[in-house]
């Protein structure tokens, strides 16, 4: 892989977990506990913002999986082991690892692992 492209891939990369990183911290009161006082809060508003937060919960479980990909990925680069399959051992197309940087399988391990 070319120095540049691993460059834009790595900055990327540092992009993407600045962005996650600021997002976990804006989100925290999404997943806060629903009142449970119902003369202030109707049962059909208070189901509403239950489910409002099962989805924050969810976005936020989704936000820590994405993290440790990208941190995983900064981590190969930081080793040298980035951009090999650990399926097969080929180097992937850069062009997937441009599209997406936190892919550790080429196309073809990724379809057969799936």
């Amino acid at each position: 892989m070319k120095k540049a492209d691993l460059a834009r891939i790595k900055q990327a990369l540092v992009l993407c977990e600045s962005e996650l990183r600021s997002l976990e911290k804006s989100s925290k009161d999404t997943t806060q506990p629903v009142e449970l006082d119902q003369a202030s809060v109707g049962r059909l508003s208070r189901m509403d913002a239950m489910q409002g937060q099962q989805m924050a919960m969810a976005t936020a479980r989704r936000r820590v999986h994405e993290l440790a990909a990208v941190e995983g990925a900064l981590r190969r680069i930081e080793l040298g082991e980035y951009g090999n399959c650990v399926g097969c051992g080929e180097e992937i197309d850069v062009r997937r690892l441009l599209v997406a940087p936190t892919s550790m399988r080429c196309v073809a391990c990724a379809e057969t692992w799936t």
